[in-house]
């Protein structure tokens, strides 16, 4: 490494100035004189760059694109969230909106009928998938002193679930309609037609016993029927699907693989339950 003397490097440092501006000026003259030169060099390092340019673009531009996709992922997670709890709102109101429809029409054809009053209901948290005597029941966690009654109706926020079967202090079982001791009155709600709702321990219970020449249409809505005084009449079950083996089954509202919480309803009804969900009476003490 060359060492310059102190006088040298001063000497040095007074003339860069003067030096970078004698340069600057005789580039501009340069640009001016020679219009055509400058203009080459120029394109000849743009030439240069360009490729450097083009590998530099393309990593960037790939995180660009990496950025806004997970923008719009984001956005449609956002928009799909907001869908699905638009469609249970109106699966809700669908579900309102037919049900007054049909008291409507039933209204019309008896005037002189008078409305049930509005049934209390609490609701309790799904708690286990209960075995038991039962392969398709659940079991509920209740508040001491606020336990339901056997009999009464577990709907979820879209239709019929079961009824209660067991009860203790702090718990209950919930038969669901899909267990094969359910059967279940119903009404086909375009014919009018009654028929019974029978559990196979399957995702769909199936249609038995409805009137002759009257059989069940595809997509039809099948609710509860007040027959037996079990069910209140009216309350949304599910629609009509017919196998390919030819039976016809209820595809239920009801999300019973999806069960969290359950309002527990009291119609004041007293209607058949399954004989081992039934209280025995206490014997007699011998006198």
């Amino acid at each position: 490494m060359i060492r310059l003397s102190i006088p040298l490097r001063q000497a040095l440092s007074r003339l860069s100035m003067p030096i970078l501006v004698a340069a600057a000026f005789g580039a501009m003259l340069l640009g001016k004189a020679e219009t055509g030169l400058v203009e080459r060099a120029r394109m000849t390092l743009a030439d240069t760059l360009a490729p450097i340019y083009g590998v530099i673009a393309e990593p960037v531009g790939a995180v660009r694109n990496a950025v806004e996709e997970l923008r719009f992922l984001a956005a449609m997670r956002e928009e799909n969230a907001r869908l699905r709890a638009e469609n249970e709102r109106l699966h809700r109101w669908q579900a309102a909106a037919l049900a007054l429809e049909t008291e409507n029409a039933l209204l019309r054809r008896q005037l002189r009928y008078v409305p049930e009053g509005a049934a209390s209901f609490q609701t309790a948290r799904v708690v286990a998938d209960a075995g038991g005597t039962y392969a398709r029941a659940v079991l509920l966690s209740t508040q001491p002193g606020q336990a339901p009654r056997k009999g009464q109706v577990a709907l979820d926020e879209r239709g019929l679930a079961g009824r209660v079967s067991e009860v203790g202090s702090r718990s209950a079982r919930v038969l669901l309609v899909t267990d094969m001791n359910s059967r279940i009155p119903v009404v086909l709600e375009g014919s009018r037609s009654r028929a019974m709702m029978v559990g196979t321990n399957g995702d769909r219970p199936r249609l038995q016993h409805w009137p002759e020449g009257a059989p069940p249409q595809e997509g039809e809505r099948v609710v509860t029927s007040a027959e037996a005084d079990a069910f209140p009449a009216g309350l949304p079950v599910g629609v009509v699907r017919w196998t390919e083996g030819g039976a016809a089954e209820v595809e239920l509202f009801a999300r019973l693989d999806r069960l969290d919480l359950l309002r527990i309803f009291e119609f004041g009804l007293s209607g058949i339950l399954p004989p081992e969900a039934v209280a025995r009476p206490e014997p007699r003490a011998r006198r």
